[in-house]
């Protein structure tokens, strides 16, 4: 705003010392606008020459095509433009479109008022991305704002899912001790399914939630969200009052802080239905008219069928959870809340483990896989206990003389396929015929046989060969050759020569 000294100096500049209105803009440092506005003002008419503009003959062009598509991009005039011969430049001609655009007139718009306990608005606000160990995640923040008291509740989640936002409507519900009789929403996937017009097909799973807790869902109609105008504004007012340069540990330290903001600074704020109050009063006043709570919350779990492949394993949300090694190849049921993830066949609970929001992560419980290792150390010794008999038949007698006596069949089972590999199933199977007929059934005295019967015969001990688990390696077929395909290798009388 000019100072009327200012503008006084200007007209008598211009009528007193005929100064021109660029000589007045320069020596009193004001811009030749201004200088024009303040003789407009006056009643004075300057005189300014139209330079002509090389956008000029496309003026009718621009006219009639804004006429007939207020709304259609200076962009798009430009190229129709360019096409009929323009030349110039995009900047001055989208200028030149701006002023020649239809301009509609500015709508009007009701203040909303609502009774007590009439209506609360709800919202998701989206503040960036938290990443936990290596999965980035969607940091929103559920608001609902009820409309008469402005009071805000907030709590923040790792990602905006049906789950999330029954789950957030649940836990606003008990800190507000009621339910508004109506909720505002946007047009939300997890609310409207469809909409054409006013025909809209609600999501089965909200109306489910509203009918438990007695209460209305209404949408806002499209592209009008001034009509939630006051959630909007909470979630401005959190992200400059309560946001903006805060640091936290992890999710549940942030919602600790946001617990005490909405508690404190948010309620302690003067309530814009009734500057006389603040909000925590207006909210006191409130609260006798909402909706009493029903007497069980509706189940906010996350619900999703898994199929476990052939590692005892269901995945769920990015992560690997054990359940018992007999479940294999089985589809089953994963419920989840904020901390936990139970994996169900029908009613009956077969793993509970803490959820973990990173990504790619085993969860494991000790138990199964200490029943995953005692099964398969079972497996090799029945497969050990088939493999002997087919290679030496007195195993089977042998191992029932053992068992008569008590003694260890596991461990003898195993230390007989050991020399079984390094001594072959003949010698192994006379050396359990002296066993037995010295009535001696254990690994021990086999063994001490076998090398008897090496020192007698002056054969040195054979030397095991261990082999790597590699099935490259393990199922390769050697082939012997002649030696003598070797002599051509050797040194020959040109060798020596040289």
């Amino acid at each position: 705003m000019l100072p009327a000294e200012r503008e006084a100096e200007v007209l008598r500049l211009f009528h007193a010392e005929h100064w021109k209105v660029g000589t007045i803009a320069t020596q009193l440092c004001l811009h030749h606008s201004t200088v024009r506005r303040v003789l407009t003002q006056a009643g004075v008419v300057t005189g300014t020459t139209a330079r002509p503009s090389i956008v000029d003959p496309f003026l009718p062009l621009i006219v009639d095509t804004l006429t007939k598509f207020p709304k259609l991009t200076a962009s798009r005039v430009y190229e129709m433009a360019r096409a009929r011969g323009f030349t110039g430049s995009a900047d001055h001609f989208r200028a030149v479109v701006a002023r020649h655009r239809p301009r509609r007139a500015a709508e009007a718009f009701a203040r909303l008022r609502t009774l007590p306990g009439e209506q609360a608005q709800i919202d998701w606000g989206h503040f960036g991305t938290f990443v936990v160990g290596k999965a980035p995640r969607k940091l929103m923040a559920f608001v609902m704002t009820l409309s008469w008291s402005r009071k805000i509740f907030l709590r923040f989640y790792l990602g905006s899912s049906m789950a999330m936002f029954l789950r957030g409507h649940v836990e606003a519900f008990e800190a507000f001790g009621g339910v508004a009789r109506e909720g505002l929403y946007d047009n939300l996937k997890s609310l409207v399914l469809e909409r054409v017009g006013d025909a809209i097909r609600f999501h089965p799973t909200l109306l489910a939630f509203a009918g438990h807790y007695r209460c209305a869902v209404r949408p806002c109609r499209p592209a009008r969200g001034n009509e939630k105008g006051r959630v909007e504004r909470s979630i401005r007012y959190i992200r400059d009052s309560f946001f903006a340069a805060r640091s936290w540990v992890d999710l549940a330290d942030l919602n600790t802080q946001a617990d005490a903001w909405c508690a404190g600074i948010s309620a302690d704020r003067l309530c814009p239905e009734d500057r006389t109050r603040t909000v925590r009063e207006a909210f006191e006043d409130e609260r006798a008219s909402l909706l009493a709570l029903p007497d069980n919350p509706y189940p906010t779990e996350e619900c999703e069928t898994v199929s476990v492949g052939k590692t005892p394993y269901a995945r769920f949300d990015l992560n690997d959870y054990s359940v018992p090694h007999t479940l294999v190849r089985r589809s089953l049921v994963v419920r989840a809340t904020m901390e936990r993830v139970r994996v169900l066949d029908g009613e009956t609970v077969l793993a509970s483990h803490a959820r973990s929001w990173d990504r790619g992560q085993q969860i494991e419980d000790p138990a199964h896989v200490a029943a995953l290792t005692e099964h398969k150390r079972e497996a090799g010794t029945h497969r050990g206990q088939d493999r002997l008999p087919r290679a030496v038949p007195l195993t089977t007698t042998l191992l029932e003389a053992l068992a008569a006596r008590g003694g260890n069949v596991g461990n003898t089972v195993s230390r007989l396929l050991s020399l079984l590999d390094v001594e072959g199933p003949e010698a192994l199977g006379v050396a359990m015929a002296q066993a037995l007929a010295q009535g001696t059934v254990h690994a021990g005295a086999v063994r001490l046989l076998l090398e008897t019967a090496r020192k007698a015969r002056g054969v040195p001990p054979p030397l095991p060969v261990e082999l790597p688990a590699d099935p490259r390696v393990r199922d390769l077929v050697v082939r012997p050759h002649p030696l003598a395909q070797y002599d051509h290798l050797g040194p020959t009388e040109d060798d020596d020569e040289r």
